[in-house]
C-alpha cells in the first residue's frame, strides 16, 4: 500500500536449508533448486531483493549474481518498510 511500490511475491525454496547449502558436495545441488526462484526474482529487474530468512536472502543474492543478472540490493523486509516510509 505504499504509492510507486510493487512487490512480487516468490514462494519457493531458495535451496540453502541451513547448513546443507553450504557444504562442498551439496552446493551444485543446492543452487539448481533454487534456481527457479533467483530466474523468478532477477525476471523484473528489482530495486531490492528481501526474504524473512537472512541464509535465503544470501543464497538468492548469490544465485542472481551467479547468473550475470543484477541482483538489486539485497534488504530484510522491515527495513524495506523502513525505507518506504522515509526512516532510512
Amino acid at each position: 500500500m505504499v504509492p510507486g511500490t510493487k512487490v512480487t511475491t516468490v514462494e519457493r525454496c531458495a535451496g540453502h536449508d541451513g547448513t546443507w547449502g553450504v557444504k562442498s558436495e551439496f552446493y551444485a545441488a543446492s543452487m539448481k533448486i533454487g534456481k527457479p526462484v533467483f530466474r523468478q526474482m532477477a525476471s523484473s529487474a528489482p530495486d531490492y531483493i528481501s526474504s524473512d530468512c537472512p541464509i535465503a536472502g544470501r543464497r538468492i543474492e548469490q544465485g542472481i549474481d551467479e547468473a550475470g543478472e543484477s541482483p538489486g540490493r539485497k534488504a530484510h523486509p522491515i527495513t524495506l518498510v523502513r525505507i518506504a516510509y522515509g526512516l532510512d
